[in-house]
């Protein structure tokens, strides 16, 4: 039941490694798309990650048309603030891929535009919020999708 899990850009490494060490303790394969906010030997990435980075499964792309184009025929699911449908009714399957933007401004216009029936959000209840840190977002996904497909 694996599951991917698909960085757009991201921007801060504490948040990659955390989803790196997550990645790792799901079994979910970790695709990170260029260009990268940080160095990827950066410190942080490592701390975060701690021991367990040279363990992952990662697939490097140097940017989002080569991410799009090299797993076309995928199943991909976008997450954004800006969806309309919740986290709880995505259609999980085995080796879906779960697609998140970067930490400053989420996922391309073009790609929001582009995959409306594919976008969807984790509800908040509050009006002071306007989104949850990224690796938070990607655990509770990741976890749902795993109980779907257990």
């Amino acid at each position: 039941m694996p599951i991917n899990i698909v960085l757009i850009e991201p921007e801060i490494p504490n948040n990659t490694g955390n989803i790196g060490r997550l990645a790792l303790a799901t079994g979910s394969t970790l695709h990170l798309v260029k260009p990268f906010g940080f160095e990827i030997d950066d410190t942080r990435l490592k701390r975060a990650g701690l021991d367990y980075w040279q363990h992952l499964e990662i697939i490097y792309y140097d940017d989002i048309a080569s991410f799009l184009e090299i797993n076309k025929t995928a199943d991909l699911v976008f997450l954004s603030s800006h969806g309309n449908k919740s986290h709880w009714d995505i259609p999980f399957k085995d080796n879906m891929f779960l697609v998140f933007g970067k930490e400053s401004v989420g996922l391309p216009k073009s790609i929001l535009e582009t995959n409306a029936d594919s976008l969807f959000k984790i509800p908040l209840y509050s009006e002071h919020v306007r989104s949850l840190n990224l690796a938070n977002a990607v655990g509770i996904v990741v976890y749902e999708g795993l109980k779907h497909l257990r």
